[in-house]
């Protein structure tokens, strides 16, 4: 079985639109774990992904008097792309059936390319039904993105390549899996060369179609799929790449959203290239079967394919914002302190050392105030069991939020709201310098006759952190107050009368 594909996947043809990628070192990611660590760059494929080997090689293989009626694809961006070139280049009509929830980045360079869009339904599955009845009201041919032996012999020529560019053992190669496409392809040509070489799929947590397959012994449909990973988000793994790689693959690892925006900016700092999600998996699962199945330090030659980089910009906002957790740099933490002046500077003391990502915090009646706040990490998980064994040694009640989807998604943008009996607040927006100890000496220089009602703060990886804080200053000590500034030496604007403030906060 093994040598027939093989040798469908050397006839593939795909380098009429396709080109052969680079098979670059990843310098950062080599030194971090002690393994000679290489990036397989289908991003720079002419769509930016893989998925046109596969789309050309079925499109090209038609009987032409069949593919001038029309061809017809169900996509959630990248195969879509490539099925719009494919059909583009060889002079085809194509409609491209794809769901509501796809980048428009995606949208937008489908129809560049020619190519007729139709958005329908919330997923891939739900457009694929849509292009399975046009394919059959209209005889249209169908060009499925992962379920077809001519798409997979198409994916599999990267494997080709692979081999080809990198002549000395390689001891495992990550492959993000989404129907089952690419993984297929790249297997059956690496086993059956290589039968040594480790072949390990990699997919998301929440669509892990191929783990629940493997599991089963036959595909199944998962009750829901997560869209974050939007170009691996499959229900069923693909009949015909099950056959190829069921009890063929040498492990399946799955990963959260956190870990693919960690492996997102890993794969910036070596290649300088923004990878959409489901382009990052690979790297995700290299990292996380190193970090709990394999040890790291070994000299070992890994190969992850960086299999596509269309991103929408605006996810870019998400994904900062997740890295630091993915990286487990940063705790996220509820502490209750004292409502009274000083509390929050002996806060800051007992954190020590450690740079402070976030402080989000209102004034209320009672006893007690309840402190949201992101300390970074060095350690990662062992470090935050420490912080929070220190905070609780030193009184403080303290709960972990650094894995609580509410608190991160929503709760952190929350806090606050209006303080009921503050009186004498003034309400300032702050740059502080990114530096540790900028928060210690903001509360250090504060008069013990102030008291903070009000902090948000967010470290955004900038020069500078933009701080809001409101401050209670008695009528008679605004002199001084203004001498603190000064001192202080932090850029400052005045916004106690901005209505944004007194709607909301005040």
């Amino acid at each position: 079985m093994l040598q027939a594909w093989a040798e469908r996947i050397r006839r593939a043809r795909v380098y009429d639109v396709a080109r052969e990628t680079p098979l670059d070192a990843a310098p950062r990611l080599s030194a971090r774990y002690g393994e000679r660590v290489l990036l397989k760059r289908e991003d720079l494929q002419p769509i930016f992904s893989f998925k046109l080997r596969g789309a050309y090689n079925k499109i090209v293989s038609l009987a032409p008097e069949l593919a001038r009626r029309g061809i017809v694809a169900a996509s959630a961006g990248n195969h879509a792309q490539g099925v719009a070139l494919a059909a583009s280049r060889l002079h085809y009509p194509a409609i491209i059936a794809m769901p509501t929830t796809t980048p428009e980045i995606k949208v937008q360079s489908v129809a560049a390319l020619g190519a007729e869009v139709l958005l329908h339904g919330d997923s891939y599955d739900d457009a694929c039904q849509k292009a399975l009845g046009l394919a059959q009201e209209r005889g249209f041919c169908f060009v499925h993105p992962y379920d077809d032996p001519d798409v997979i012999a198409g994916q599999g020529t990267i494997g080709v390549e692979i081999l080809r560019q990198h002549p000395g053992p390689i001891d495992a190669i990550f492959v993000p899996v989404g129907g089952g496409g690419l993984l297929a392809g790249v297997l059956a040509y690496v086993k059956f060369l290589r039968p040594e070489t480790r072949v390990i799929a990699v997919e998301p947590d929440d669509a892990a179609c191929l783990e629940a397959a493997l599991r089963a012994g036959a595909p199944v449909d998962l009750e829901r799929v997560g869209l974050f990973c939007d170009g691996a988000a499959v229900k069923r793994i693909g009949e015909e790449p099950f056959r190829v790689v069921n009890d063929r693959v040498d492990g399946v690892v799955a990963v959260g959203v956190d870990e693919v925006c960690a492996a997102i900016l890993d794969l910036f700092e070596d290649t300088r290239v923004l990878t959409e999600p489901a382009g990052a998996l690979a790297v995700a699962g290299m990292k996380k079967w190193l970090e709990r199945e394999a040890g790291t330090g070994q000299g070992r030659t890994l190969v992850a394919i960086q299999s596509g980089a269309n991103i929408n910009f605006h996810r870019l906002r998400h994904i900062s914002e997740r890295v630091e957790l993915g990286e487990k740099r940063e705790a996220i933490l509820a502490v209750t302190i004292p409502e009274e002046k000083g509390a929050f500077r002996q806060l800051c003391t007992a954190l020590g050392s450690r740079s402070v990502t976030e402080f989000n915090y209102r004034y209320a009646n009672g006893g007690e105030a309840h402190i949201f706040v992101g300390v970074q990490l060095t350690r990662g998980d062992s470090e935050r069991a420490e912080l929070m064994a220190t905070l609780r040694d030193k009184g403080y009640p303290v709960v972990d939020m650094t894995e609580n989807e509410l608190a991160l998604l929503h709760t952190r943008f929350m806090v606050g709201g209006r303080g009921p009996g503050v009186s004498h607040e003034r309400l300032l927006r702050f740059e502080f310098p990114e530096r540790p100890g900028a928060l210690l000496r903001f509360l250090q220089l504060m008069s013990p006759n102030w008291n903070i009602s009000l902090f948000h703060y967010r470290n955004h990886g900038a020069a500078n952190g933009r701080v809001l804080a409101g401050i209670q200053v008695p009528p008679g000590e605004q002199a001084a107050f203004r001498g603190y500034l000064d001192e202080l030496g932090y850029p400052w604007v005045e916004e106690t009368q901005n209505p944004a403030y007194s709607l909301f906060l005040r």
